[in-house]
């Protein structure tokens, strides 16, 4: 089963979600949360960690990830695992393909138009506001 992460990452005030233009297909020119593949027989969390470095420059020094829920997509035989954290420090960030910023949580983030997954990142950020407190 081919697998992926996206991290929802949350500036110090909780306030900004972290958010990155897609540069290709799929979703071109729309935005999305940071992540990637996690790689045969990588740790998962690991897998997290390593791919949010990768794309914007913070580790696991600057940041702690909690796995909240995970989609199985039985068809395509693939899972995407979704991590959340909020920012420790401020930090510096390092742009590896798409460009970075940082949206407010308040945007809609189910404007299928404007975001990638057809609603899936406005439910994942619905989840952690929901259950973040728990």
């Amino acid at each position: 089963m081919k697998k992926l992460n996206v991290i929802l990452v949350y500036n110090q005030k909780e306030d900004k979600i972290l958010m990155c233009k897609r540069e290709k297909e799929p979703y071109k020119g729309k935005f999305n949360l940071v992540g990637g593949k996690v790689e045969q027989n990588e740790d998962e969390v690991h897998a997290a960690y390593r791919e949010l470095q990768e794309e914007t420059g913070i580790t696991n020094k600057d940041i702690v990830l909690t796995n909240i829920m995970n989609f199985q997509y039985k068809v395509s035989d693939m899972e995407l695992e979704v991590y959340a954290g909020k920012l420790n420090k401020d930090v510096k960030l390092i742009e590896e393909i798409n460009k970075l910023y940082w949206m407010d949580k308040k945007e809609n983030f189910f404007d299928i138009d404007k975001f990638a997954g057809e609603g899936n990142i406005g439910h994942m950020v619905q989840q952690v506001e929901i259950y973040k407190n728990k």
